[in-house]
C-alpha cells in the first residue's frame, strides 16, 4: 500500500470517526487535516503550515460578500418582507386546489432567493404558513414537508452564499456572476417540479382552495411586495452588468434591506445591535468552516488526491454517464451528513478536476453540486432544513419524512435532468455573456 493511500485513508478515517463522536464539523476537519499532515512532516513545520493555510484560506475579497448577505438575510427575516411575499403569492395562485401549498412553495422560493438563506426561508415562511394552512385543513406534517423542500430553492436562485463559496473553491474556474445567472433555470425547475407534486397531492387528498381575489387585490398585494422583489433585480442585474462586484452587491443588499425594514416599520434602530450580533455569530461559524476546509483542500492537492481519484475513475469506467452518476450519488450521500459549506469546500477540489477532464463546464458542475447538497439539507441525520422546518411546524421529524419522500424524489429527478442536459444551466450565462 502506497504512502499516499495510507494518508488518504487516515485523513478520511479520522474525520469520520471524529464526526461519529459528535465533534463539530469544523473541528473535525481541522484536527484530521493537522494529524494527516503531521504524518508527512515534523510537528512545528506542520502546525505552522496548517495555520498559514487557514489564514490565507479566508484572505479573499470575495468572501466579504458572505457576512453582508448573512446580515441582509437577518434583516429581511425580521423586517416584514416574508409576510408581504406570502400575501402576494396567495393572491396570485391561492385559488387553485391546494392553493396554500402552492403559496408556500412560491413564497419560500421568493424569500429564499432574496435572503440567500434556506434556513431563513424555512423559518420565516414556515412560521407564517403552517398555522394558516392548518386552519384551512392542511395536515401540519404536509405543510412542513412542502416548506422544507421549497426553502432550498433559494440556494440556487441568486444571490446565494453557497454559490460564492463554490466560486472560491473552484479557484476562479467559475465566476460568481456566471453561477448566479446559471442558477435561475434549475432553481425555477425545482420549484415547478415541487408544485407538480403538490398538484397531484391536492387532488389525491382533496385539499382546499382559497377564494379567487379581484384584480385590484392582486395589484395591491403586488405593489406591497414589489420593493422586496426589486432587490433581486438590483443585486443580480448590477453584478451581471458589471456595475458592481458580488461583494459590493452584498453591501448594497444590506443598505436596501435595512431601509426597507425601517420603511415597513417592522424594525427600529434599537433592534440593529441584536441583528448585528446574530449575524456576527452566524458569520463566525461559516468563516471558521471555510478556514479549516481550505486547509483540508490544500492537503488534497499536497497528497495529489484529485489526480488519484481522476485516474481511478477514468481507468475503471469508460462511460461519462456512469462517472457523473457515481459523483452524483456520492454527493447525495455526503449531503446527508455534512453541511453545505464544508462539503463544497472539501469536495470541489476533488471532483472538479475529474468532471472538467471529461468536458463538463465548472459552472454546470457548481449547480449540480449545490442541488445535490440542497437535497441533503432535507434528509436525516444532519439535514439542517429538515430539523428547522419540523421545529417551526412543531411536528416530529418522523412524521414529516413520509410526505417529504415524494418531494425529495422529484428533486432528484430534476438533479439528473440538470446533470445530463447542461444547457439548462449554461444557456442563460451564454445569453448574458458571463
Amino acid at each position: 500500500m502506497s504512502f499516499e493511500l495510507i494518508s488518504i485513508l487516515f485523513l478520511f478515517g479520522s474525520f469520520f470517526i471524529l464526526l461519529l463522536y459528535g465533534v463539530p464539523v469544523a473541528y473535525s476537519i481541522g484536527i484530521s487535516t493537522t494529524l494527516t499532515l503531521l504524518l508527512n512532516i515534523p510537528f512545528f513545520p506542520g502546525i505552522t503550515t496548517i495555520t498559514q493555510r487557514m489564514t490565507t484560506g479566508i484572505d479573499n475579497f470575495a468572501l466579504l460578500a458572505i457576512p453582508f448577505f448573512v446580515l441582509a438575510g437577518e434583516i429581511m427575516n425580521r423586517g416584514g418582507i416574508a409576510e408581504r411575499l406570502v400575501n402576494f403569492a396567495k393572491s396570485l395562485i391561492g385559488s387553485l386546489p391546494g392553493g396554500l401549498a402552492y403559496v408556500n412553495v412560491i413564497a419560500a422560493m421568493l424569500f429564499g432567493a432574496i435572503s440567500g438563506s434556506a434556513v431563513a426561508a424555512a423559518s420565516a415562511i414556515g412560521g407564517i404558513m403552517t398555522d394558516r394552512m392548518e386552519d384551512e385543513g392542511y395536515p401540519r406534517e404536509f405543510s412542513a414537508a412542502v416548506n422544507i423542500s421549497s426553502s432550498t430553492t433559494g440556494l440556487l436562485i441568486p444571490p446565494s452564499n453557497v454559490l460564492i463559496v463554490y466560486a472560491l473553491a473552484s479557484g476562479g474556474a467559475a465566476s460568481v456572476a456566471a453561477l448566479f445567472v446559471a442558477g435561475y433555470i434549475p432553481g425555477l425547475l425545482v420549484g415547478l417540479a415541487l408544485m407538480g407534486v403538490v398538484a397531484v397531492m391536492a387532488v389525491k387528498k382533496k385539499l382546499p382552495r382559497e377564494k379567487r381575489v379581484s384584480l385590484m387585490k392582486l395589484w395591491t398585494d403586488f405593489l406591497k411586495a414589489i420593493l422586496s422583489l426589486l432587490l433581486l433585480v438590483v443585486i443580480v442585474g448590477g453584478i451581471v452588468k458589471g456595475v458592481f462586484t458580488a461583494t459590493e452587491a452584498a453591501a448594497i443588499a444590506v443598505l436596501y434591506a435595512g431601509a426597507l425594514a425601517l420603511y415597513y416599520k417592522k424594525i427600529k434602530i434599537k433592534d440593529f445591535p441584536s441583528i448585528l450580533l446574530n449575524s456576527a455569530k452566524t458569520t463566525s461559524v461559516v468563516l471558521f468552516l471555510v478556514c479549516t476546509s481550505m486547509a483540508m483542500s490544500w492537503l488534497f492537492s499536497y497528497e495529489s488526491i484529485p489526480q488519484l481519484l481522476s485516474d481511478f475513475l477514468l481507468n475503471q469506467f469508460s462511460s461519462t454517464f456512469v462517472i457523473f452518476l457515481i459523483i452524483n450519488l456520492t454527493l447525495l450521500v455526503v449531503g446527508t451528513f455534512m453541511d453545505m459549506t464544508p462539503a463544497v469546500l472539501i469536495f470541489t477540489p476533488i471532483f472538479l478536476p475529474v468532471v472538467t477532464g471529461l468536458g463538463m463546464d465548472p459552472v454546470h458542475f457548481g449547480i449540480i453540486m449545490v442541488l445535490n447538497l440542497c437535497i441533503g439539507l432535507c434528509t436525516p441525520p444532519v439535514g439542517t432544513i429538515l430539523f428547522v422546518g419540523s421545529g417551526i411546524a412543531k411536528v416530529s421529524v418522523s412524521k414529516v419524512v413520509k410526505p417529504l419522500i415524494p418531494l425529495l424524489i422529484t428533486m432528484i429527478v430534476v438533479l439528473f435532468l440538470i446533470t445530463y442536459f447542461p444547457q439548462l444551466s449554461l444557456w442563460l450565462p451564454s445569453v448574458f455573456g458571463v
